[in-house]
């Protein structure tokens, strides 16, 4: 037991996968509740579960302001909850899958940040759909509706890696291969038509999610990067001796933001089969750059 804790936490805390570190957030999460959970359905005579009434009720994010406001701090949370086993099953899979490719061409400083802005964006867009369009407030549908999961972090990392890479393909059980690009607008289409259905505040969550992602990739090819930014503020500053050390060092070893600039819009364009060698040395060390 103990060689499998020290194994969960290299792989979330020392092996540096951000990847890791969420889906291990996600899991851990929805473990300890719902063990929990049903421990204590087991021992009491209690119908229901006090654990899970109050998890939905603190944790879930409410469309309701008033519950909103006493609740600040579930636009957060509710990111790392989840509804049930094929819940926190198909999102951590599109997670894995889409979070390897996103990292493997854009590295893993920006796979947390991008979550989370994933998130916030979903939570945002739900919240004003619920309060502002008729066909929700006409049913005060905002007072009963909260959303759970991650799926709209999720959809984030999926559209941001097919923003940035329409053209990789991935092979799919009875379809073959598929570009992203079509996989991609086929899911969202799905949440499109969904928006009207029993999950319609999960549904508009996921395109908030998937809009941030595309605007992420857009605005980081046009040389803003958001995630970056925020980075920087929460980054100490070197010591002067870290300078000196460093002042004999060749800094033509790591690229210039121009360049990743460049090679980001020809991937866009053209694809990652279109980089020349040189190109994907490039990309290679901007992804492992502090």
């Amino acid at each position: 037991m103990s060689t499998l804790w020290q194994n969960i936490h290299y792989k979330m805390l020392r092996s540096g996968n951000r990847l890791n570190l969420l889906i291990g957030i996600n899991v851990i999460v929805f473990l300890v509740i719902n063990i929990s959970a049903i421990v204590e359905q087991l021992l009491t005579r209690f119908g229901g579960s006090i654990i899970l009434l109050y998890a939905d009720k603190y944790l879930n994010m409410p469309a309701y302001l008033p519950d909103l406001l006493k609740r600040f701090w579930t636009p957060l949370t509710y990111m790392f909850m989840h509804a049930g086993v094929l819940h926190i099953l198909f999102n951590m899979l599109w997670l894995y899958w889409m979070g390897q490719i996103f990292e493997e061409y854009l590295g893993n400083k920006r796979t947390i940040g991008l979550y989370l802005m994933g998130g916030i964006a979903g939570a945002l867009l739900y919240l004003l759909a619920l309060n502002l369009l008729p066909a929700f407030t006409s049913a005060n549908a905002a007072q009963s509706s909260t959303i759970v999961g991650a799926s709209a972090s999720v959809m984030a990392i999926v559209v941001a890696t097919a923003t940035l890479l329409p053209d990789y393909t991935i092979s799919l059980i009875l379809f073959g291969p598929v570009k992203l690009k079509w996989l991609v607008f086929v899911i969202l289409v799905i949440d499109f038509l969904g928006i009207v259905g029993a999950n319609a505040g999960g549904e508009i969550a996921h395109i908030g999610g998937a809009l941030m992602g595309f605007v992420y990739i857009k605005q980081l090819q046009k040389g803003h990067d958001w995630v970056g930014g925020i980075t920087k503020l929460f980054k100490s500053k070197p010591k002067l001796k870290v300078v000196s050390n460093n002042m004999g060092k060749n800094t033509s070893d790591y690229p210039r933001q121009e360049e990743i600039d460049r090679i980001l819009d020809k991937i866009s364009q053209s694809g990652y089969n279109s980089l020349s060698k040189q190109e994907r040395e490039i990309l290679s060390r901007a992804s492992k750059q502090d």
